[in-house]
């Protein structure tokens, strides 16, 4: 029986996946509401410092992202033939960070790679990595807009 044979694997990985894409898009949100309304609220000599403030902030969330599909993977990972991870044995749960981190970022540069049905995970990070970086270079452009010139 190949691993992608088992569909309770599979059906974990999906779940999981699920989760992750959900809490990360949610937390992103959220996140750049917050930045918003803090950054338009905020009283500063230096306008343009808000810009940083900005970048700051959006950092801080796409490594919570990061973060969240790391842990989507190491959980997923705990359960019997959902996969593994090449080039890490065994697999702790910096390790899975780092392939989170090195998809999330659309770098991948190859020196660990999931192996079996959590290459979903890692494909969907990737796409996932992709949107909320745009996102955040919209939200980055508007403020830069908005506190830049003044």
């Amino acid at each position: 029986m190949t691993l992608y044979q088992d569909w309770t694997a599979n059906l974990i990985v999906v779940l999981v996946t699920v989760l992750a894409v959900g809490a990360a898009v949610l937390i992103h949100y959220e996140g750049l509401n917050f930045l918003s309304q803090w950054l338009a609220k905020r009283r500063e000599h230096h306008p343009r410092r808000k810009v940083l403030y900005g970048i700051f902030g959006v950092l801080s969330l796409h490594i919570l992202e990061i973060w969240i599909f790391g842990f989507a993977v190491w959980v997923a990972l705990m359960f019997a033939n959902t996969g593994s991870v090449f080039g890490s044995t065994p697999t702790t749960l910096l390790d899975t960070v780092y392939l989170s981190a090195v998809t999330f970022t659309t770098v991948g540069f190859g020196d660990v790679a999931p192996v079996g049905p959590i290459r979903f995970i890692g494909g969907t990070t990737a796409l996932t990595g992709f949107v909320l970086l745009a996102w955040s270079a919209s939200f980055t452009y508007l403020e830069m807009e908005r506190y830049w010139r003044r």
